[in-house]
């Protein structure tokens, strides 16, 4: 009975991840906004935040509403530490994509790094909603919340 159950298991995990590759094959090709992020990720990598931010609005400018290039707006102005332009283009974000884990995730970063832990917590809620199995960015943000949480007990 016990090998029936996990066959079964085994099968509905396979289904659900076929199911799922056409759309991540599909977000990947054709010149989707991943490669046009290739400069702007480039500037992140090295933390050149300002650089990431001009070659983001030149985006922003082509892409209008793209929910991606909006996330990496608010987590370039946020690692600058200018939040509320930060909470600006994540809750921009957030309208064009209401599903956007990354744009959650950083939100709930934002709110950590301006105390407002229910705020965080709220955002890993609306992550556990989304993710169906859990995701780097439940995991990520949900760190960050226990380390917040242990640093300001």
């Amino acid at each position: 009975m016990n090998r029936i159950r996990l066959a079964s298991r085994c099968v509905l995990i396979y289904v659900v991840l076929m199911a799922l590759l056409p759309l991540h094959a599909h977000a990947d090709a054709g010149g989707g906004s991943s490669s046009k992020l290739s400069d702007a990720k480039q500037a992140i990598k090295k933390e050149d935040y300002d650089a990431a931010i001009k070659e983001l609005n030149r985006l922003n400018e082509t892409e209008s509403g793209d929910a991606d290039v909006l996330n990496l707006l608010g987590y370039s102005h946020r690692k600058l530490e200018d939040f509320d332009k930060a909470l600006d283009y994540y809750k921009q974000a957030l309208n064009a994509d209401p599903k956007h884990k990354g744009a959650h995730e950083y939100l709930g970063e934002l709110y950590l790094q301006t105390n407002q832990l229910e705020k965080a917590e709220e955002q890993l809620a609306i992550l556990d909603d989304i993710c169906t199995l859990t995701c780097g960015e439940y995991r990520d943000l949900k760190k960050s919340i226990k380390t917040y949480k242990k640093n300001n007990s």
